[in-house]
């Protein structure tokens, strides 16, 4: 299998349409970000069950000049949404769907917009129209439904349809969208068109705004334009930690990117093996997953402390060391522990600047909320759904905080001076995913390409399902998978090329300047370059 290879830039996202809607900006003279903008617009149109205007974002933006910055786009708790609203609605858990679901600011636009800002210092912007300008296309012209798009529509049918402007919009007379059928979003067209001309913070304030306020509170959700008024991206450090490759870097609090990094910070200081899907390789990951794992359902969500905390640990060694040190080389760990959900859509882009991004952008379920807006043609996320129903503890209901995210985009200096961006969708399975494309790429030298193709792994979540199981795709040796369940992992074969195991991605810049990508052929993704 072939990695594309090309030195002027290079976009990947999980659809091919995105990909070059990006790429068709890095030839206009833009920016990496202002690409990923463009891509991610154009997700919004073609990929609608995966990601919209109507979620958030995280982005990781890395500079020749070794900086690296983070935007948080994140969108906080309405401060309506209290826990007597919910105990008066019946409810001892936040429903997944529906507008007591919809409860969070869709922080996205406001990540598009911190991100176009920083890219305004590098370079003169090029018009927001132009950025917008496939998206509106796929939105107003058309678009070819997705296999994905179609069977999550058929499979959760019972649970999308009770919010009528989705039902009327998606599953007319109750048959939903199907595969290869050619689909208008008119009303998104003309959102689109509005923020080109009156500019992304009217997604926040002004008549854009006043309308997405009332169809959320018309479908029973405690968000209100005070709300929206107050929200604001934040840009800030990133997470990083250092290992033997190099510099390893994530998103803070409220992400589980913490997680991502103390799974390959933990493996770093494991025994070693030259073979890629050996025992060692597998076990090693998957013990550390689970060290991760507890440290981030107990300590990482939206507080303060909790950013201030793991700064701390992924800067001490000793404490690393002695995470690791609870790691058997010959033995599974019990697992427990509850699964966190989640999909999504993770892009990258590197231009012939250097500039790298990694940005994941989410409804959270396919679809979010189940919740459409009317005025806005917008699917509002149900991120807010992971909030638990307590006065106090971890990811507690508090009116203005920020929920638990299973987002994180991730990035790395390596060493001899490549700089790589690489994510996946797939919620529980985002930190694995990068775990087994860096480690494999990076420590291993398995070719870019093949290392997201390669068999992978899944501790605990599969799509719309609890599980605890150590999921495979065939292709592992059977010596490894025997050596594995030897040591007490609880074994779950799956089909080959599952989309559940997640839609990876990842752009490396070579010193010399050289670009290589690749996609996921579990999703509809491709890589622009040129």
């Amino acid at each position: 299998m072939q990695t594309p290879n090309s030195l002027r830039g290079m976009v990947t996202s999980p659809h091919h349409l995105a990909s070059q809607a990006g790429l068709d900006v890095l030839k206009d003279g833009g920016t990496a970000i202002e690409a990923i903008v463009a891509t991610a617009a154009a997700l919004a149109a073609v990929y609608p069950h995966m990601t919209g205007l109507g979620g958030d974002s995280f982005w990781l933006i890395s500079y020749p000049n070794g900086q690296t910055i983070a935007i948080d786009a994140c969108g906080r708790l309405a401060r309506n949404a209290t826990l007597d609203l919910y105990a008066q609605a019946g409810h001892s858990v936040i429903p997944w769907r529906g507008g007591l679901a919809a409860n969070t600011v869709a922080g996205t636009v406001s990540g598009w917009e911190a991100a176009l800002k920083e890219s305004a210092k590098q370079q003169p912007s090029l018009p927001l129209d132009r950025l917008l300008r496939d998206a509106i296309h796929y939105a107003s012209t058309g678009r070819v439904v997705s296999e994905s798009e179609a069977a999550l529509l058929k499979e959760k049918q019972a649970e999308l349809c009770g919010n009528e402007a989705f039902r009327s919009f998606c599953i007319p007379d109750d048959i939903p969208w199907q595969e290869g059928e050619i689909q208008t979003s008119p009303i998104l067209a003309a959102t689109l068109r509005s923020l080109a001309h009156h500019g992304l913070r009217s997604f926040y304030e002004g008549d854009l705004a006043k309308g997405m306020a009332a169809d959320l509170e018309a479908a029973g959700s405690p968000l209100r334009l005070d709300d929206f008024l107050s929200h604001r991206a934040e840009v800030k450090a990133p997470l990083d930690v250092q290992t033997s490759m190099g510099t390893l870097y994530n998103m803070a609090p409220p992400t589980q990117g913490a997680a991502s990094l103390l799974i390959l910070a933990l493996e770093d200081r494991l025994p070693q093996c030259d073979a890629p899907e050996s025992y060692e390789h597998l076990h090693g990951l998957i013990e550390a997953t689970k060290q991760a794992f507890r440290y981030r359902n107990r300590e990482i969500d939206g507080r303060s402390t909790a950013e201030e905390d793991i700064r701390a640990l992924l800067q001490d060694p000793s404490a690393l060391d002695e995470m690791a040190a609870r790691i058997s080389m010959t033995e599974a760990f019990p697992w427990t522990e509850e699964t966190q959900w989640g999909d999504t859509t993770w892009m990258g882009a590197i231009d012939s600047n250097g500039v790298a991004v990694s940005m994941i952008q989410s409804l959270y379920f396919e679809f979010g909320s189940g919740v459409m807006l009317p005025q806005s043609g917008l699917f509002w996320q149900n991120r807010g759904s992971s909030f638990r129903l307590k006065p106090s503890g971890w990811n507690c209901l508090l009116p203005g905080s920020k929920p638990f995210h299973t987002l994180n985009p991730a990035a790395a200096r390596l060493n001899d001076g490549r700089v790589m961006v690489y994510g996946t969708m797939g919620g529980e399975g985002q930190p694995q995913t990068q775990a087994a494309v860096f480690s494999r790429y990076a420590r291993h030298g398995v070719p870019l390409q093949e290392a997201i193709c390669r068999p992978r792994w899944l501790l605990g979540r599969t799509w719309g399902q609890e599980s605890t199981s150590l999921k495979l795709e065939p292709g592992f040796d059977p010596t490894v998978v025997q050596a594995l369940q030897d040591a007490g992992h609880v074994i779950e074969q799956l089909p080959g090329m599952s989309s559940i195991m997640g839609h990876a991605g990842a752009i490396v810049r070579h010193a010399n300047g050289r670009l290589e990508g690749a996609t996921d052929p579990r999703s509809d993704g491709s890589v622009a370059a040129w």
